[in-house]
């Protein structure tokens, strides 16, 4: 009987989860996406954050890691093997400023199973290119390596890869800021997904369709007494995206063919806050968003990059007794980009509900936020811009949450009449 229930559970385990292309849900995905991290630099008291990267299969598989600044420039990437039914927990302050990698290794680094176990009903096989790369060693990245993450998360200049060039936003501390992509892979690489051959149509190259990958994260602030958790974003591949679609990873492809077959997210979206009663530390939005292009270093003469900063369509607040107002500051809806404020303006943000840059009169409430906007890029599809949006509420010192907004539309089907709005009377 004991045989019987576990063969039972390996069959639902191995089972397909119900999912819908176009829709961003919690199903194993072959790409994922932190939207957001923080970690201080400076003291082990100071906010972090921690990911799990999860094998939903039986099936060995491999991911490949990429480190991204807030303006969404390359700094870092890696590989994590797993076996069968396999987790993986990364600090990224281990990273940050220990200079640690996680330590994987497939079976042929690893024939005793002493670094990634296999379990009994786990598979555990070698990947191509990963002799010579896995395992990495403790620590993996030198002083100049983890100089050169340090200065691009912080947005000062890196002299060494950078060649004295800024790749991120000065925040004025010492708060490293960016986002981070998971990617199942079918080899071992030192590439990442704007270089040629990474994807190819039918997730034949770097990268693969296997939706296999799951996983979540935490903000953790013990100076604080702050935690906060999420699911990552769970980005499906499905071999019918194509050049027609408005894919995640659209603007790295070649010829913006959309052949990483990748679902994009969302464009539109409704989400909670609560500045008082309990949560006396009030609310966060944690935003990431696409800026269509594919970034570069930039002189560190320059705040920021061309394309930056980015504004949105409309912005509407709710009081729970559906008042509204709008923030923009303008007289029409929607308000013109010109005008008016821009709360989320580069590709990975915290920003403070009720601040200068996110004002409401209102304590609590909820928000339409249409981040749909035009600054040049992805022309086929413009205006639309796919977007991930979370919130964070704290009372000081005693307890916090998190979770998702809600989508409203999402832009994966490429129609650029999916641009809903509220119409507002003034």
């Amino acid at each position: 009987m004991k045989r019987l229930l576990v063969a039972c559970l390996l069959v639902v385990l191995a089972a397909p989860a119900f999912a819908v292309i176009g829709t961003v849900d919690d199903v194993p995905a072959a790409t994922l996406l932190l939207p957001y991290f923080e970690v201080d630099l400076d003291s082990t008291d100071g906010v972090t954050t921690l990911m799990s990267i999860n094998n939903a299969s039986a099936n060995a598989v491999l991911a490949h890691v990429v480190v991204w600044t807030d303006l969404s420039i390359h700094v870092l990437d890696f590989n994590v093997y797993l076996t069968g039914y396999d987790v993986q927990s990364i600090n990224l302050r281990d990273i940050l400023v220990n200079g640690n990698l996680p330590i994987t290794a497939d079976d042929g680094n690893d024939p005793s199973d002493h670094i990634s176990p296999q379990g009994p009903s786990s598979q555990d096989i070698s990947f191509p290119g990963c002799a010579g790369i896995l395992p990495y060693s403790s620590p993996a990245l030198d002083a100049t390596y983890i100089d050169h993450l340090q200065s691009a998360l912080t947005g000062q200049a890196s002299t060494v890869f950078f060649s004295g060039k800024c790749s991120g936003i000065d925040h004025g501390d010492r708060i490293a800021r960016g986002y981070v992509t998971v990617d199942a892979v079918s080899f071992c690489s030192q590439d990442f997904p704007q270089d040629v051959g990474y994807f190819a149509a039918g997730g034949t190259g770097t990268a693969t369709n296997q939706n296999v990958l799951w996983g979540d994260y935490f903000y953790v602030n013990p100076g604080q007494n702050f935690a906060q958790g999420e699911t990552l974003v769970h980005v499906e591949a499905d071999a019918t995206l194509g050049a027609g679609n408005y894919t995640f990873y659209h603007r790295y492809v070649s010829a913006a063919n959309g052949e990483d077959n990748r679902e994009g997210l969302g464009n539109v979206f409704a989400v909670r806050y609560i500045n008082g009663g309990a949560f006396t530390g009030g609310s966060d939005l944690l935003t990431w968003r696409d800026s269509k292009f594919p970034e570069l270093p930039f002189s560190c003469a320059l705040p920021y990059p061309s394309h930056f900063p980015l504004g949105q369509n409309q912005v509407v607040v709710f009081d729970e007794e559906e008042n509204y107002e709008v923030p923009e500051g303008c007289t029409i809806s929607p308000c013109p980009p010109t005008e008016g404020i821009t709360p989320f303006p580069w590709e990975a943000q915290r920003t403070e509900v009720g601040s200068a840059s996110l004002p409401t009169t209102f304590s609590f409430g909820w928000m339409f936020l249409n981040l749909n906007f035009s600054n040049g890029g992805l022309v086929q599809f413009d205006p639309l811009m796919q977007n991930w949006v979370s919130v964070v509420m704290d009372a000081d010192g005693r307890f916090s949450v998190g979770f998702d907004a809600i989508q409203l539309g999402n832009v994966t089907d490429g129609d650029v009449t999916n641009n809903p709005t509220i119409s507002i009377a003034f």
